[in-house]
């Protein structure tokens, strides 16, 4: 098989528009006095009765276009009902009514960046400027350089900076610190990542999404035996996680646990049934504890999905051969060459099957065009030999016999014992022939 892939599945941030992180219930400081009529819709708003809300609040809005706070939670109920122009177009009023307020710069910016405005860096970037109100201004702030961060994802390092600047912060933000970390691991700063990774694990040692970045940065950096340990703990924590328990098949079968690995994959498919990776990823582990019969099953049913995949014929191909289903072998081999003509040891598989099948001038084809591709084995050149000797081909088939045993070493004494009684038969009327 080839490079297998797809990682495990970490839960999206969205800071840049995290519904009402900070619209709800989040006052401009200087906003209008008290009145029966805002306590009257936001009353409204705590009971989500959203249309008597925003009735109230566009009266106050349209009476008082300064009223910030009138503003701001019309905002706030439009963005709660999903009209996000209309939010916008609300928010814009609280910042013109209220220009230094860190939540209404804030929430302008977050909605804007939500509908891809290019406005939006500017509202985020000038709310990380001032001073938020509330219990918790540095969390809040906090909050403001990470939606920044996300906005500027394509500028690397402005992204890095603000996300920086966010953690530092709220350093105990959990949430923070497994987006620096992903964030640092994109740049390639991998010590980094790491750093913020274990912080975000330690901070929240439960956290599915912390556990499943820190497995992936091991898994990319091949270092099984970590993503091991924290794959164990995520599917202990979430045992029905099927995207967890696949990784960990890859894992275990990457460290050559193929046992434990077809365990964790079966677990995976009872789970969904059409996971086509862990599909594939549970035939190359049967494949290596020579389970052909089910190893087979697991690749005729992807080859249906994927007919045109050169590494499952191949794999079909392989698990057939030692089943000396040859013709269905040689066919999944020739298919194999067809999708992926420069693989020369496709070529060679192509050869065992054909000649197992009793094609040996298929099989000395195949092993030719693998010799286009690949030094020759003392393996190819034995069923070279053995395919001219079958086809009565003396003189090549003692070329051959003679070439292998220059090479094989004592390394095949089964062969080697064959060959030199080939030779003995057969050399002295390829002699007569020649002269």
């Amino acid at each position: 098989m080839t490079s297998r892939r797809c990682w495990l599945q970490t839960g999206t941030l969205t800071l840049l528009l995290a519904a009402s992180l900070f619209a709800q219930k989040t006052v401009p400081h200087a906003s209008a006095k008290n009145s029966p009529d805002i306590a009257q819709a936001e009353a409204a708003m705590d009971q989500q009765q959203w249309p008597e809300a925003e009735a109230i609040l566009r009266k106050l809005a349209a009476a008082n276009p300064k009223d910030a706070r009138a503003w701001f939670d019309l905002g706030y109920v439009m963005h709660a009902q999903g009209n996000y122009p209309e939010a916008i177009t609300a928010y814009r009023g609280a910042v013109s009514a209220q220009p230094d307020s860190f939540e209404c710069n804030l929430n302008l910016g977050l909605m804007l960046a939500h509908e891809k405005h290019p406005e939006a860096a500017r509202y985020l970037e000038k709310a990380t400027r001032l001073k938020p109100t509330g219990t918790h201004p540095q969390e809040s702030l906090a909050h403001a350089w990470a939606a920044l961060a996300e906005l500027n994802a394509n500028d690397q390092k402005s992204a890095l900076d603000a996300w920086a600047r966010a953690v530092e912060l709220s350093p105990a933000d959990s949430q923070l610190r497994l987006a620096y970390g992903t964030a640092l691991e994109t740049s390639g700063d991998v010590t980094g990542a790491e750093r913020e990774l274990r912080k975000a694990v330690e901070l929240q040692p439960n956290s599915a999404d912390a556990l499943a970045a820190i497995a992936n940065l091991y898994m990319r950096g091949k270092r099984f035996p970590e993503a091991e340990d924290t794959l164990l703990r995520l599917v202990s924590l979430a045992p029905g996680d099927e995207s967890a328990h696949l990784q960990l098949g890859r894992v275990l079968s990457a460290e050559k646990k193929y046992e434990a690995a077809t365990a964790e994959l079966q677990k995976a498919l009872a789970m969904k049934s059409d996971d086509w990776e862990a599909m594939r990823e549970l035939a190359f582990a049967q494949e290596r504890l020579k389970q052909w019969t089910p190893a087979e099953t697991q690749y005729r049913r992807l080859l249906t999905q994927f007919p045109n995949d050169a590494d499952l014929h191949n794999g079909l191909g392989s698990v057939l051969l030692p089943q000396l289903k040859y013709a269905e072998a040689r066919d999944e081999f020739l298919h194999c060459v067809k999708l992926k003509p420069q693989w020369g040891e496709a070529y060679g598989q192509l050869a065992l099957a054909a000649s197992g099948n009793k094609e040996y001038e298929l099989a000395i084809k195949s092993l030719d065009e693998r010799k286009k591709l690949l030094p020759e084995l003392p393996s190819s050149l034995f069923l070279r030999a053995t395919c001219y000797d079958h086809l009565r081909m003396g003189a090549e088939a003692v070329e051959s016999y003679k070439a292998f045993l220059a090479v094989s070493n004592g390394q095949f004494p089964n062969e080697e014992w064959e060959a030199r009684h080939r030779l003995i038969a057969i050399e002295p009327e390829a002699r007569k022939k020649k002269k």
